[in-house]
């Protein structure tokens, strides 16, 4: 599901309660898989679809999106040199290159793009941006002044980075590269060594490939005049990083910060009660600035409380609380297959949500009616270990005397309760 569907699931599942609640969708995403669609659809703008090469040179078709505002492109370089285009054994971190990537971003230039978002994950490349850059007229000439293949076998062929056939209007226009990692584009922490081994490459090949960087990181500080090697990020995407920081004057910033700025996301907030959020599976890793916590953030600039909604709740998800969200709950209402849950994500997000309003109306007509979320633990006495968490239960404290004899349960339960 793309972040606009799980958004109108969740609107659909409110208002089954309570058709009155306005409910306002606003899906982000945090420069990844989904980015493009997501920023096209709530934009109106549109997808353009285009003829480039990939990874390997083949013919294939990818697409990027134009923004609403008829001036901003989008590009994921997965859609032209991604990691998912090929079959195992194709997967060459020496011989991949993102010449294609370059072609989606000259297409944007010649529909009149002013402003580029490139979101740079899930790359099959390790040419530190060299086929990018002769996509857009550079010529990358070896020590016989010819044409050099840009891939990460290469790059210690080439002896002359020419840029006099580079196309002009890179120095008009506006560069933000999504990029969530902090690499930099050589050593042990580098674009090889780190990411070299999921594209196919070996120890030897890794060694290969991280030297031929660095050559190249060499060769564009010499000749063009930028030291771009350890700046955190160059080893982003085999070093695509560096090539657009060094060749379009990139400026590489968190994905989710880029998403919502150009989305004027803030702005939606003032006058909001509640904010919900959500990913396929919220743990640990969220709070280091995916989408939920970068809302969240901003968020809690105006009081308004954050709930999160998850495929599943993994390891440390809590450790996002103090990144400004309340309360965590998981759309898995029983135990089920991977495929069951995919497939019926959208009536699990309306049934989770439909349940939550409920649980909200029925705050709302008990006058000073208090909910709290408290946990339920064991404690064995015979040892010194800590007390185990058996469950989570809501109570629910009412007002006087409401009607004698009646008992209100929520009770959420697992199957293997009776252990």
């Amino acid at each position: 599901m793309t972040g606009y569907e799980v958004a109108l699931a969740i609107k659909d599942g409110i208002n089954r309660v309570d058709s009155s609640v306005n409910v306002k969708i606003a899906p982000v995403a945090d420069g990844g898989d989904g980015t493009l669609k997501t920023m096209v659809d709530v934009t109106n703008g549109e997808i353009i679809k285009e003829n480039v090469n990939d990874p390997l040179g083949k013919e294939i078709e990818a697409e990027w999106g134009k923004l609403g505002d008829n001036q901003t492109a989008v590009i994921e370089m997965a859609r032209a040199s991604g990691l998912a285009l090929l079959n195992e054994n194709e997967k060459s971190a020496l011989n991949t290159t993102t010449y294609g990537t370059g072609q989606l971003f000259k297409a944007a230039l010649d529909s009149g793009a002013k402003k580029f978002i490139l979101g740079i994950g899930g790359s099959a490349t390790n040419d530190g941006g060299a086929g990018f850059v002769s996509a857009i007229g550079a010529k990358l000439l070896d020590k016989n002044n010819n044409d050099v293949f840009p891939s990460g076998a290469n790059l210690n062929s080439i002896e002359n980075i020419d840029l006099s056939n580079i196309d002009k209007r890179i120095n008009q226009i506006e560069v933000k590269v999504a990029c969530d990692v902090n690499n930099p584009l050589c050593g042990d922490s580098g674009a090889s060594v780190i990411f070299g081994p999921q594209k196919g490459a070996n120890t030897d090949q890794i060694k290969i490939l991280d030297e031929n960087l660095f050559y190249w990181s060499q060769l564009i500080e010499t000749q063009i005049g930028k030291n771009i090697r350890d700046i955190p990020g160059a080893g982003a995407a085999g070093g695509l990083g560096a090539g657009l920081m060094a060749f379009v004057n990139a400026e590489l910033a968190l994905g989710a910060d880029i998403v919502l700025d150009t989305l004027d996301y803030e702005k939606k907030l003032p006058g909001i009660d509640l904010v919900i959020v959500g990913e396929g599976q919220t743990d640990k890793s969220t709070q280091f600035n995916k989408s939920p916590v970068a809302v969240s953030s901003r968020a809690k600039k105006y009081g308004i409380p954050v709930i999160c909604i998850s495929g599943s709740l993994g390891e440390g998800f809590k450790e996002c609380s103090s990144q400004g969200i309340d309360s965590f709950f998981s759309i898995v209402n029983k135990p089920m297959e991977l495929d069951y849950a995919l497939d019926n994500a959208y009536d699990l997000n309306k049934e989770l949500n439909s349940s939550r309003a409920n649980l909200a109306s029925i705050s709302r007509s008990f006058d000073h009616s208090v909910f709290e979320r408290k946990e339920l633990k064991l404690q064995n006495k015979d040892s010194g270990s800590p007390p185990l968490l058996v469950g989570t239960f809501v109570e629910v404290t009412l007002p006087g005397k409401l009607l004698e004899d009646i008992f209100f349960c929520l009770l959420y339960t697992s199957d293997a309760a009776d252990e």
